[in-house]
C-alpha cells in the first residue's frame, strides 16, 4: 500500500514523534508506515486521516 503521510506530515511541519502523540501511536510506527513496511489498522487509518483533514482513500492508495 502507497501512503502519503509522510507528504502532509512534512508539509505540516510535523515530526515523525509529534504525528505519532497525534495519533496515540508509537514514532516506529509512523516510521514503517511511510517506508511502506507496515499497513495501518482501518482505526489507525481513519485517525491519520481526520488529522489531516482527509479520506482514506486519499491517504493510502493499494496499487
Amino acid at each position: 500500500m502507497e501512503s502519503r503521510v509522510k507528504d502532509l506530515r512534512t508539509a505540516a511541519g510535523l515530526t515523525q514523534q509529534a504525528l505519532a502523540e497525534a495519533v496515540h501511536v508509537s514514532r516506529q510506527t509512523i516510521n514503517s508506515i511511510e517506508a511502506g513496511r507496515y499497513d495501518p489498522s482501518l482505526t489507525l487509518a481513519v485517525h491519520l486521516a481526520r488529522f489531516f483533514d482527509t479520506n482514506v482513500e486519499e491517504l493510502f492508495h493499494v496499487p
